[in-house]
């Protein structure tokens, strides 16, 4: 499927594609070199109307109906929004549409599979229906874990997230500048005022006392990475704009050194590793998971890094399109 012919064939679109997200997938698409004349887009009423452009050529934007979703689609990438893939996607699913999903709708249901195309892919041969794109937060950091887990068998993690405010789409972004602007505007997003500050919850507290965002890394990376390690979180909203930032502590159950280490990282295409240190700035547009300061934890146990990615491209709509081009390569 890997031809021109084919690609030209494929019944194609996505879903919420006026989004932060949605937009992003359409850029990715278009510098992967992606043709796609069939490609659809779709949003809800209040965006249909408008158009976008791929590749030069202006798309009109559809209304989101069950109907649309019911033509049956070679595949959907979609990211709408929870309570929208959980009504949409299952009909598309089962019209013979194989659905690339954004949201954290399907994630930890076990019959769907959640997949970093670099670890897991192998679980999607002969697949069709519903695929689990995982949180942000999480690919950037299995990118950098996975590779080490195979050696070394991970045991801990205990990570501390810098989290953009992209994270939350447009409305997050939005909410900052206006609060830069007016030191009075109103918080309607983020629990506390974002400008100039931080704020130590990403979705609600839950029982346990973590928040929802800190267990979605706890047992995503579990699932992604088929591992039992124990994942401690605390996920930071910050006033950045693009590039969620993380610190991160890992034990293994086998002894390691730091020059294995930054070899085996510096071997692995997905990931960049720096001298000194990536920032959010620097990896804005950027496809690749990027680790600075490692260094041994003082009882000789543990292993620290910075870990540094664009959470809209490789905490999203990267993954989407790599989950993508499995099936249409492989």
């Amino acid at each position: 499927m890997s031809s021109l012919k084919a690609q030209r064939d494929l019944k194609f679109g996505i879903v919420g594609a006026t989004g932060e997200v949605g937009r992003t997938m359409i850029e990715v698409l278009e510098e992967r070199g992606y043709n796609l004349p069939n490609m659809r887009l779709f949003s809800s009423k209040r965006s249909a109307g408008s158009t976008l452009t791929f590749n030069s050529k202006k798309i009109l934007v559809e209304e989101l109906t069950e109907a649309t979703m019911k033509e049956g689609f070679d595949f959907l990438l979609f990211s709408a929004g929870k309570e929208i893939s959980k009504k949409f996607a299952p009909i598309a699913a089962a019209y013979g549409s194989t659905v690339i999903d954004n949201s954290s709708a399907f994630r930890m249901n076990h019959s769907i599979p959640l997949v970093v195309p670099e670890i897991n892919a192998h679980i999607l041969n002969g697949y069709q229906g519903i695929i689990a794109n995982p949180n942000c937060s999480t690919i950037q950091l299995v990118l950098t874990l996975n590779p080490l887990h195979l050696h070394y068998n991970l045991k801990q993690v205990i990570v501390t997230t810098m989290q953009a405010v992209s994270g939350s789409g447009y409305k997050g972004i939005n909410e900052l500048k206006s609060q830069i602007l007016d030191d009075n505007f109103k918080s309607n997003v983020y629990p506390r005022k974002i400008a100039y500050n931080c704020i130590p919850q990403i979705g609600p507290i839950l029982k346990n006392a973590f928040s929802e965002e800190e267990m979605k890394m706890l047992d995503e990376t579990q699932k992604i990475m088929n591992c039992s390690c124990s994942v401690d979180a605390t996920t930071v909203r910050v006033p950045v704009t693009y590039g969620h930032s993380e610190s991160v502590y890992a034990e293994f159950e086998k002894e390691f050194n730091l020059n294995d280490v930054k070899k085996i990282l510096k071997n692995t295409p997905s990931i960049k590793v720096w001298v000194d240190y990536p920032t959010a700035l620097e990896t804005k547009g950027d496809d690749l998971s990027h680790i600075g300061r490692l260094r041994i934890s003082h009882n000789g146990k543990g292993l620290l890094f910075w870990n540094v990615a664009d959470n809209v491209r490789v905490g999203a709509a990267t993954n989407a399109v790599k989950i993508l081009e499995y099936f249409i390569h492989e």
